[in-house]
C-alpha cells in the first residue's frame, strides 16, 4: 500500500487513482506522449494498463491503438508490450525494441524517425498535429505542486505543455535526492520570437530544477515503485579496445597540433560497449578537467566524475548498467553538484553543439569509401533503431567521429562499402572515421583523397582488395571523376550478400 509520502499536494492526492482508471482517459486513436529516453524515466504502469484495455476492446470487438512519441527508445515494458498488443499505430522518433522494429518492417507499424533535437519544434509548430494525453514519470510532488522530474527528461517539457490532459506516474523508486539535478529551460520560442540561448559551458544552470505542470491538465496521478531497464554492458572486446586506443591516439596528436585543448572540448557520446570503452581510456590517459555535453550519463561517464578525469557531465537521460545505478544512488549527493538534466532541444541543439565545439562519437552500420554514413538502415530498408541525436552532434560539432567494427556477422558483412545503401550522414558531416583496423582523418581530403585512406586505413584485409578493385576500376571508367562509381556495381556487395549471405567475392 502507498502512503501517498511522494504525493504531497493535496489537490493532486484528489486525483490519486489506479492505472487501469488512468487508462480509461485513452481511447483509441489518441495521441499519447509518454516520458522515457533510453531505459530511464519511461511510465512503469500506464503501458501494461492499456495492454490490458486494448485485449478488453478487442474482445469487444473494437479497435484500440495509439500513436506513441517519446524522448528516444524506452523499454520492453512500455515499446515492446504495447507493440506486442498490436497497440501502436505510429512511433517516433526513435526505438530499439525488437518488436517495434519488426512491426516497422513489415509495414505494420508507422514510424517517424526524427532527429532528436527537432521534436519539441515538429510538436510546437504543429507538424505533427494535436498531442491527446502526456503521461509522465515523475520522482515526486511538493505541497506546491512542484514536480520533480525523473531519470530523464526528454520531451517531458514539450509533452506536458501541448497536451490536453495529463497523468502523472510517481515512482516511489526514484531517489529523491535527484532534486536539484535538473536544469529544466523555459526560454524556448518558435521563429521569429527566437533568443539566444545563454549556455556557453556545459556546467552552467539556465532553468528551473522543476517541471512546470498547470494542475487543470492533470486528471490523474498513478503511485508507482519500479526500477528503471538497466542493462549491463559486456566487457570491452579487442575490437572495442583497439578502436578506443585508435581514438585516444587521434586525440594526443590533435593536441599536439594544437586543434585541441590540453582537456579537449566537450564530449558526446553514443551509447553502447565502444563508446564506453573509448570513455575508459579517457580515464586512464592522464586527463583532467573534461567535461561532456551529450544525451545519456552512461557508466563510464559516472567512473570519470568519481576519479575527476571529468568535472561535470550535462545530458537529458541516465543510461546505466544495474552496478553504476546503485553506485549513483549510493553518492547522488556527489554525482548532483556534477550532473546536470536538461530537455533534449537543449541538450542536442545544434547551435549550442556547434558554439561549445563538441566531440561527438557516435556509431554507425555502414560507411562508404567517399564518407558518407549510414547509421539506420540495414540493407538500405529494414530500420534498425533509428538516427537519433547522432546528427544533431556530427553535423555541428567541431569534430564527428563515427566508429564500428571493420565487419559484421562473423565476417560475411564488410562496414566499409562502395556505395552506402541508406545515407543518414553526408560526407560533408562526417570527419573521422575509425575501425579496429585504423582511422582516417578525411578533414581537407577530395572525395577520391577520402577513398585511398578509408579503404587502407579502416576497411578489413579479407575485402581491401575488393574496395580497391572497385575503386580503380571507377576511377578508370572516366565517368564522373569526383566521384567515381560503377553504377551497376555500387550496390552489388548488398545484393550479394542478401543473395548468398555474404559480401566476399568468392
Amino acid at each position: 500500500m502507498f502512503s501517498h509520502s511522494r504525493i504531497l499536494c493535496p489537490e493532486l492526492q484528489q486525483k490519486i487513482m489506479t492505472a487501469e482508471q488512468a487508462a480509461d482517459f485513452i481511447r483509441d486513436g489518441d495521441t499519447v506522449g509518454m516520458s522515457g529516453f533510453t531505459g530511464a524515466g519511461y511510465p512503469k504502469a500506464l503501458p501494461g494498463a492499456l495492454v490490458n484495455k486494448a485485449q478488453i476492446q478487442r474482445d469487444l470487438k473494437k479497435p484500440f491503438k495509439i500513436n506513441l512519441w517519446t524522448g528516444a527508445s524506452t523499454a520492453p515494458e512500455l515499446d515492446g508490450v504495447l507493440a506486442d498488443a498490436d497497440g501502436i499505430n505510429l512511433r517516433l522518433p526513435y526505438q530499439s525494441d525488437p518488436i517495434c522494429r519488426q512491426q516497422i518492417n513489415s509495414g505494420q507499424m508507422h514510424y517517424i524517425d526524427l532527429h532528436l533535437s527537432e521534436v519539441s519544434q515538429y510538436a510546437w509548430s504543429g507538424f505533427l498535429g494535436d498531442l491527446d494525453v502526456a503521461v509522465i514519470e515523475v520522482a515526486g510532488i511538493h505541497e506546491d505542486g512542484r514536480i520533480i522530474p525523473s531519470s530523464s527528461v526528454g520531451n517531458n517539457k514539450t509533452w506536458v505543455e501541448q497536451a490536453d490532459k495529463i497523468i502523472l506516474e510517481v515512482n516511489s523508486q526514484q531517489s529523491l535526492k535527484l532534486e536539484g539535478m535538473h536544469d529544466i529551460y523555459y526560454g524556448t520560442a518558435l521563429p521569429p520570437h527566437r533568443k539566444p540561448i545563454l549556455l556557453n559551458e556545459p556546467a552552467d544552470r539556465i532553468g528551473s530544477q522543476y517541471l512546470d505542470i498547470p494542475q487543470d491538465k492533470i486528471v490523474a496521478v498513478v503511485e508507482t515503485s519500479a526500477p528503471d531497464r538497466n542493462s549491463p554492458f559486456s566487457p570491452p572486446d579487442a575490437v572495442s579496445e583497439q578502436i578506443a586506443t585508435n581514438i585516444l591516439a587521434f586525440f594526443e596528436h590533435e593536441i599536439k597540433k594544437g586543434r585541441l585543448p590540453a582537456n579537449l572540448l566537450p564530449l558526446q557520446s553514443g551509447v553502447g560497449n565502444i563508446p564506453n570503452a573509448v570513455l575508459s581510456g579517457l580515464d586512464n590517459g592522464g586527463y583532467k578537467n573534461l567535461s561532456a555535453y551529450t544525451e545519456v550519463i552512461q557508466d563510464g561517464m559516472l567512473q570519470m566524475l568519481k576519479s575527476g578525469t571529468l568535472s561535470v557531465a550535462s545530458a537529458t537521460a541516465f543510461s546505466l548498467s544495474p552496478d553504476a545505478l546503485v553506485e549513483l544512488n549510493e553518492n547522488i549527493d556527489f554525482y548532483r553538484e556534477k550532473i546536470i538534466l536538461r530537455q533534449q532541444d537543449i541538450s542536442n541543439h545544434p547551435e549550442i553543439a556547434r558554439r561549445l565545439g563538441i566531440i561527438a562519437m557516435n556509431g554507425l552500420i555502414e560507411a562508404d569509401i567517399y564518407g558518407n554514413v549510414n547509421s539506420t538502415h540495414v540493407m538500405g530498408t529494414r530500420m534498425m533503431n533509428g538516427i537519433g541525436g547522432s546528427g544533431d552532434f556530427a553535423r555541428n560539432g567541431y569534430l564527428s567521429i563515427f566508429m564500428t567494427p571493420s565487419t559484421a556477422k562473423n565476417g560475411a558483412i564488410s562496414a566499409i562499402v562502395p556505395m552506402v545503401s541508406h545515407v543518414d550522414h553526408t560526407e560533408h558531416d562526417v570527419k573521422v572515421v575509425v575501425t579496429e583496423q585504423g582511422l582516417a582523418d578525411l578533414r581537407g581530403l577530395s572525395p577520391r583523397q577520402r577513398a585511398r585512406v578509408i579503404i587502407n586505413n579502416c576497411a578489413h584485409p579479407d575485402f581491401k582488395d575488393q574496395l580497391l578493385d572497385y575503386y580503380e576500376r571507377a576511377c578508370a571508367s572516366g565517368r564522373g571523376m569526383h566521384t567515381p562509381h560503377l553504377l551497376n556495381e555500387a550496390l552489388s556487395w548488398h545484393e550479394r550478400f542478401e543473395q548468398t549471405g555474404t559480401m566476399r567475392q568468392d
